[in-house]
């Protein structure tokens, strides 16, 4: 054991080299280009001049561009107009054609959605009743634009009743020695998240072979003040594991309140939201979906997750591996 424990703080101490960071200014100049090239001046205008104020401070982003025409119809749109056409999660043409009709889309513009209006088993994907004109104008896999021909409403509502926005999200699946967290790491790794890459490398956590996992991982800069007090890794580390698989889209359509069971017994993470961000007690997901697989999901917050209810205070987890019952206020959902 004092082997495994040593294996364990060497992989985290050598794994500590890099830090997420927002999207690059080179890539808000490559896309504005590439918009102006398509004859979108005027959100290529828009992206160059308050990009800061529009893109979120996140790795990844999604625009739906009105075209040059929808801009003259309009005038001069407000701050908070623009930020209904920019959501926190860089989505695919592939994953918008696969989300039913209600599914929710987080927008920059606080309080307010985008909602798939399209069948979801066509190849047209229409939000809030407007069509997107195919494939993305711009993707370079953190920062996708798509064309529309007009401006979102930002009233626009269904009476229909939201569905789940997503039919993988469960608590169970079989696993087999495909299902390491091998690959998963080498992408946490990648993105400033090595400590918690080094951790699931270790498979400390003892799951049982039908297990559906989403991981709240905290970024090196966070990680690094907690090394060295040995007693406290077990209860950090199985606090930010969730028993179920859920996707960004199934964490932003939680009604507001949401409770998690966790790994470690008796710790929640209470859901609540700002706008288009998702906070888990009081950490903000900055990275959504850094990995993603039909078993494993790791998002990335800037925190570590401490009680919502009182001041944290680090203990060992006690011998019981923990909560397994996955979601606290309705397990039929999965």
């Amino acid at each position: 054991m004092a082997n495994v424990l040593l294996l364990f703080i060497c992989l985290i101490l050598f794994s500590l080299f890099s830090f997420s960071t927002p999207l690059p200014s080179t890539t808000i100049l490559n896309a504005a280009e590439i918009l102006s090239n398509s004859g979108f001046d005027s959100m290529a205008l828009t992206l160059e001049l308050v990009s800061q104020t529009l893109i979120p401070q996140s790795s990844s982003a999604t625009i739906f561009s009105p075209s040059d025409g929808a801009f003259a119809s309009y005038g001069q749109p407000p701050l908070s107009l623009l930020q209904l056409h920019f959501s926190p999660l860089a989505l695919s043409l592939h994953r918008l054609q696969s989300l039913p009709h209600g599914t929710k889309i987080p927008s920059l513009f606080a309080g307010h959605w985008l909602i798939v209006t399209s069948s979801g088993s066509g190849q047209q994907v229409s939000l809030n009743n407007v069509l997107i004109n195919g494939s993305p104008v711009y993707d370079d896999g953190s920062l996708v634009i798509f064309a529309i021909d007009k401006f979102f409403d930002p009233h626009f509502q269904i009476p229909a009743p939201i569905q789940s926005p997503n039919s993988e999200v469960g608590c169970v699946v079989w696993m087999n020695s495909e299902n390491s967290f091998d690959e998963a790491s080498v992408m946490m790794r990648s993105r400033g998240y090595s400590v918690m890459a080094s951790f699931l490398v270790m498979q400390l956590l003892g799951f049982v072979n039908k297990q559906k996992l989403t991981v709240f991982a905290p970024n090196d800069e966070v990680m690094t003040k907690y090394i060295g007090n040995y007693s406290n890794y077990s209860s950090i580390f199985l606090r930010h594991v969730v028993n179920c698989k859920l996707s960004y889209m199934d964490l932003v359509t939680f009604d507001e309140g949401t409770v998690l069971g966790t790994s470690l017994e008796g710790f929640t993470v209470k859901i609540t939201r700002s706008g288009g961000t998702v906070i888990l007690n009081q950490a903000t997901v900055v990275f959504q979906e850094m990995y993603y697989s039909d078993w494993l999901v790791v998002h990335g917050i800037n925190e570590i997750l401490a009680s919502p209810n009182r001041q944290e205070e680090f203990v060992s987890v006690p011998e019981s591996r923990g909560n397994r019952e996955g979601i606290v206020p309705d397990p039929g959902e999965f």
